[in-house]
């Protein structure tokens, strides 16, 4: 399996995570694999985790997506090692709050992208308190598609951000994550022929493998994504399907990432 946009992206706080859920109460949540030191080793080698935002396939779209964050507050979703938090606090963001479940990513976080705005908590993204009318901005990026109940998060940001707030989120596009295997389908000589889809209206589980480890995604359709913002007091302002940047064109195997999509970005705004 390669991806070279994927290797150029922020893979979110649980792409390589083997997930299968478990519950905690009625609260359910998700394993990560971060927290293995060989698996998180393996994260560590790669060029997102290396060079930051710069090296992300996905940031010259999604940076122009980001409203003013001058004296703003900022809750960032499945933070990772904190380069958006970090990004915030330099655009004069006033209070930042990054999330996710991993002790390692967290540790990370603190050590690469600390600030004097920026506090950084253990916490998935279902067992976040999400305090009403709290937040100007939420972001996530790569780590919806982790979650089951992508509409329960929705109704939980919407309560969460002030009137007018902006929710600006990267998740994987359905067409990926319906994806055979998520994987493309091969020629004898070991190049990609086509990428398959199936079962697309069948949602859930997917399961695939990815830096050594089984991974368990959610796959979820176009039609819940922008239907469940839709039906619960969002208004869309940019739907985007992410390109890799004509800069990494010359990246072995780029040209491919043209054929399908892999990431959609969506921009929504809080109507309260």
């Amino acid at each position: 399996m390669q991806f070279p946009f994927i290797e150029q992206m922020k893979l979110g706080s649980r792409l390589e995570a083997a997930v299968p859920k478990d519950k905690i109460g009625d609260v359910k949540v998700m394993n990560n694999e971060y927290d293995n030191e060989k698996f998180f080793e393996e994260y560590a080698k790669m060029s997102r985790s290396k060079e930051g935002l710069k090296a992300a396939g996905e940031w010259h779209q999604l940076k122009p997506l980001f409203p003013s964050l001058e004296g703003k507050s900022v809750l960032d979703l499945g933070c990772g090692y904190g380069w958006h938090c970090k990004f915030a606090e330099e655009q004069g963001a006033t209070k930042i709050l990054g999330i996710d479940l991993s002790k390692k990513m967290i540790e990370e976080a603190q050590k690469r992208n600390s600030g004097n705005q920026i506090e950084y908590r253990i916490s998935g993204l279902e067992e976040y308190d999400y305090p009403e009318n709290e937040w100007d901005c939420v972001i996530s990026n790569l780590a919806l598609h982790y979650i089951e109940d992508i509409v329960e998060i929705f109704q939980k940001v919407y309560r969460t951000l002030k009137p007018g707030g902006i929710f600006l989120f990267n998740i994987e596009h359905p067409v990926f994550t319906a994806g055979v295997g998520q994987d493309w389908i091969y020629t004898d000589d070991g190049k990609p022929q086509y990428w398959a889809i199936d079962n697309y209206f069948i949602t859930g589980e997917r399961n695939t493998h990815f830096l050594g480890c089984d991974v368990v995604k959610q796959h979820h359709t176009l039609t819940q994504i922008i239907m469940g913002l839709l039906n619960n007091g969002f208004e869309l302002k940019v739907v985007e399907e992410a390109e890799p940047p004509k800069e990494m064109m010359d990246i072995p195997g780029m040209e491919d990432e043209l054929r399908r999509p892999m990431m959609l970005l969506v921009k929504a705004i809080a109507k309260k």
